[in-house]
């Protein structure tokens, strides 16, 4: 069975089916309901923890509101995909998408509420733990350890509230947590000033740092170690020291800058992933998004690990759910959400030199409707004589892109793995005027994955990893953190680093790939390569560049499709800007689009209403949405 992540079944949860998140370790058989004292040793000490871990994902729920797979907000949202299938389909997505929710929205409730089932869930563990310690039933040690992980995950999720919902959050500390059972904590003083979480997350992985382990053993090599919670401390420090709201979030600390630098040149110098390997850059950027090569690569952080258990025809591919995303063309049927965004795809473009184009121009895929030709090559027609079509997507191949773009997005005309390449719209696209003319690529399987499993086997089934946050991830940090410093040359070094490795691989071409002959100019290396499966160009970013641009356009293009992008413009302070940018573009292509809006206001998302009410005063809606 494809695993993607673990429920454990506890008196909690009942009995559940199990997925995995990580290694052996998550692996566990399905097991009856359990009463609490029954939990109280090792093996029940690691079923809480793990049902802690499972959280990352939540599988069972929806695909949209998941804590850690940020796909709605921060692609969907923030400009770099469409959320596809029919416009009526998912009316709380929708109105996501086209920017008119309001603090109701059901998705937005939905993730409130999974992001603090994580919060509890890691506050359980640790409360498990206690109480088989004092029994003498795990040692101080093992208590220790236990500690370190839910320290890190209870400050994960809390993170990810801050990130969805500014810094003005409750914070549910352990001493809370057993305060009662349902504890309230007010996001505001008794003066109603708000209270800012900040310290309190860094507290947490600051904990996790200085007691987790730098490598586990064979079977927990999915577990967090101490260099992942370094990794979240820094990125938790850039947070509250960039621009976001400023003072009216807690922001703005700008000593992080320098505190922050230094932690990240530890973790690029001595950092090593769980089985002690020295982190470093994939060696391509497709190894990341290959099933089999993405595990450990030197270059996760911290992932969620997708392994195959048996056999199953209800799988999910990489958390995102292959029969959620594709359509027939791809993996046998699906849904037809997530798809990337024509501005996107049109950011990718490339000039002379292999940079981001800055002018967007025209789509490089347009529609055209065809006679649909017989196996002979003549015309053919319905009953009533009425000649019949299809509709085609035209894609101009011949336009030159960064090397990445056909690894994150699926382009009509460019091999889409081992499925084929898509020519004609059906079974591709479920609707081009909502979702547009491209598709998702970067975490969905290929038909191979599937190995030697049952015939029965979804075919959305695989085992790429998800990355949480990676290298290259941690590289552009620093790469911020020294131009916040003043130096220039180092961030524009880590820049160039990430964009050197672009440049090591390439979509191919195959039998049905049409035109050409395509090419990789990479200038990186002074040498063209041919057999490519459009034109792709990569170069480095020279001296005298204006580095905060390149930092923010190649943040945009190595991490495309992976729930980063609105996050970083919220916090950048550039938001309003570049998200109405890609509303006035979009708007071209999907009339969805026309006249909306983006609010200079949203750099965070409204407390659901509902929680609000629930909390009965003690919850004060963050200062963006009053």
């Amino acid at each position: 069975m494809k695993k993607t992540l673990l429920y454990s079944a506890m008196a909690l949860a009942a009995t559940m089916t199990m997925s995995s998140c990580g290694d052996d370790f998550l692996v566990l058989e399905p097991v009856g309901a359990v009463t609490e004292a029954t939990l109280q040793d090792a093996t029940g000490v690691d079923y809480v923890l793990t049902k802690a871990y499972a959280n990352l994902y939540a599988p069972g729920r929806d695909y949209f509101s998941t804590p850690l797979v940020n796909y709605a907000y921060g692609d969907v949202f923030g400009g770099d995909a469409n959320k596809g299938s029919e416009f009526a389909d998912q009316s709380d997505f929708t109105d996501i998408e086209t920017y008119s929710f309001n603090s109701s929205n059901g998705y937005l409730r939905s993730k409130y509420r999974y992001v603090y089932d994580g919060v509890k869930y890691a506050n359980d563990a640790e409360r498990i733990a206690n109480l088989t310690a004092e029994k003498g039933g795990i040692t101080e040690a093992q208590l220790t350890q236990v500690k370190a992980q839910t320290a890190f995950l209870r400050g994960l999720f809390h993170f990810e509230a801050v990130k969805m919902f500014g810094a003005a959050v409750p914070y549910v500390s352990y001493e809370a947590s057993i305060s009662a059972t349902d504890p309230k904590v007010s996001n505001v003083d008794e003066n109603g000033n708000y209270i800012y979480i900040w310290d309190n997350i860094i507290a947490d992985f600051d904990y996790a740092m200085n007691n987790l382990p730098e490598t586990w053993p064979k079977g927990q090599q999915g577990r967090a170690n101490k260099w992942a919670a370094a990794a979240y401390k820094a990125k938790v420090m850039i947070y509250q020291a960039s621009p976001y709201t400023g003072a009216e979030n807690g922001a703005g600390k700008t000593a992080n800058w320098a505190s922050a630098k230094s932690l990240l040149e530890q973790i690029i110098n001595n950092g090593v992933d769980a089985k002690g390997q020295k982190y470093k850059l994939a060696d391509t950027y497709e190894d990341l998004f290959t099933a089999g090569k993405s595990d450990w690569t030197g270059e996760s952080v911290f992932d969620i690990q997708a392994t195959y258990i048996g056999i199953s025809n209800n799988n999910t591919s990489a958390l995102l759910g292959g029969s959620h995303i594709a359509m027939a063309g791809a993996l046998g049927g699906g849904w037809g959400f997530y798809q990337p965004s024509v501005y996107l795809t049109s950011s990718m473009k490339v000039d002379a030199n292999g940079l981001p184009v800055t002018d967007l121009g025209e789509t490089m895929s347009v529609p055209a409707i065809v006679p649909d030709l017989d196996k002979d090559g003549k015309e053919q027609y319905d009953d009533e004589g009425n000649l019949k079509t299809k509709e085609i997507i035209n894609t101009d191949l011949a336009v030159y892109t960064d090397p990445r773009l056909d690894y994150a997005v699926g382009r009509f005309g460019v091999p889409y793995y081992d499925w084929g390449t898509p020519q004609t719209v059906g079974g591709w696209v479920r609707a081009t005027s909502n979702g547009g003319y491209f598709l998702n690529k970067k975490y969905m399987p290929k038909k191979a994955d599937k190995g030697s499993l049952s015939s029965t086997n979804s075919t959305g089934s695989t085992v790429k990893n998800h990355h949480l946050i990676r290298l290259a991830d941690i590289y552009l940090l620093y790469a911020e953190c020294c131009i916040e410093t003043g130096d220039n040359a180092t961030a524009l070094e880590y820049i160039n680093k990430v964009r050197a490795r672009a440049a090591n691989s390439y979509v191919k071409a195959d039998a049905t790939t049409t035109g050409g002959p395509y090419v990789l100019e990479d200038l990186v290396n002074g040498k063209t390569l041919e057999g490519a499966a459009g034109n792709y160009r990569i170069g480095l970013w020279p001296e005298g560049t204006d580095v905060r641009k390149a930092l923010i356009a190649e943040r945009h293009m190595e991490l495309a499709m992976e729930g980063h992008r609105w996050f970083d413009l919220a916090r950048w302070g550039i938001a309003q800007s570049t998200v109405q940018d890609f509303i006035n573009y979009e708007a071209n292509y999907l009339v969805k689009y026309s006249g909306k809006t983006y609010s200079a206001s949203w750099v965070m998302f409204p407390i659901p209403n509902d929680e609000i009410v629930t909390m009965q005063g003690l919850l004060v809606q963050n200062s963006a949405w009053k």
